[in-house]
């Protein structure tokens, strides 16, 4: 049986581990809270724009703006990955991963080719060993979001587009749903089209959430009036739309690395309590032994003196 003190050590330090994740679920939690209001605060934004935009992409020459240019053949793709920083967040990165390899793969299967811009460092480790190449980094971007570094991303996006170095562009991240749940999401960046067009996990759910469905009161039929003119409206807003859908990943990411790390240390804390539990018990034990052991050895020296 396992010696005493040797118990008592697992127990403290099973005990000091369970105040590191306690803590690490109450910091996690707070980090939510704000992930959360700042990401839902974005949304109806970015849906009514992608509404705006899906409106205009159809009713224009999409060779009016570059960012609405659809390429014969398209061979060459761009797919912008977010992951996090910081592991301890359970299948937040490893989900989106596999998602991705099986798109990256199916791809190239068909004859594109893939090149990738890593956003976060657990993206760059898991595709640094990977046949494809990584041709831009972003460490810095996923902590403490902002839209300047959203910013940063968009415009490398669009010069890679815009310069003919790739021909489409996708954009791979972790869609928050819920504290305990969110879905990974493919979509295409560029060229500009309809929003909708989501590749999306089938075992999480539909392709297209809820809350995306058409708002009622928006007219998809029908022809706007252009002021200034058309030219200088796709200019401004074409641009502004890439910027806002890449802040708007980057929230979700950073919602979704929350959630799931908050999960993740609220279920260690759960094992780390049944240890506790388990290694006071297998100690009770021991010490009820070794009490037993030492009652009979001074019954049996007792009995042997007087015989």
């Amino acid at each position: 049986m396992a010696n005493l003190k040797d118990i008592r050590n697992r127990i403290d330090s099973v005990k000091n581990t369970r105040k590191i994740t306690k803590a690490m679920k109450m910091v996690a939690a707070a980090k939510l809270q704000r992930a959360q209001e700042r990401m839902e605060a974005s949304r109806p934004y970015t849906r009514r724009m992608a509404r705006l935009i899906d409106g205009l992409a159809h009713r224009i020459d999409p060779e009016a703006h570059p960012l609405l240019e659809r390429r014969d053949n398209p061979d060459k793709t761009l797919v912008l990955i977010l992951s996090s920083n910081r592991g301890l967040c359970g299948g937040f990165n490893s989900n989106l991963f596999r998602a991705v390899d099986r798109y990256l793969d199916e791809q190239r299967i068909a004859g594109e080719t893939q090149e990738l811009c890593v956003i976060g460092q657990k993206a760059k480790l898991h595709y640094d060993n990977s046949p494809y190449d990584i041709v831009n980094y972003f460490p810095d971007v996923v902590e403490n979001v902002s839209f300047k570094d959203a910013q940063r991303v968009a415009r490398y996006a669009m010069d890679s587009f815009l310069e003919g170095d790739h021909d489409t562009v996708y954009v791979c991240y972790n869609r928050f749903l819920s504290a305990i749940k969110s879905n990974w999401v493919i979509a295409r960046l560029m060229p500009i089209s309809m929003i909708t067009e989501i590749v999306e996990d089938e075992e999480e759910g539909d392709s297209q959430p809820d809350d995306e469905q058409p708002e009622e009161g928006i007219d998809t039929e029908g022809e706007y009036i252009y002021e200034p003119d058309v030219d200088t409206l796709l200019q401004q807003l074409l641009p502004s739309f890439i910027d806002a859908q890449i802040m708007q990943a980057l929230m979700e990411s950073e919602a979704s690395e929350q959630a799931a790390r908050m999960t993740a240390m609220d279920n260690a804390t759960n094992n780390a309590n049944d240890m506790i539990e388990d290694l006071t018990l297998e100690y009770n034990r021991a010490r009820q032994a070794q009490i037993t052991t030492e009652i009979v050895e001074i019954v049996s020296g007792a009995e042997a003196l007087e015989g």
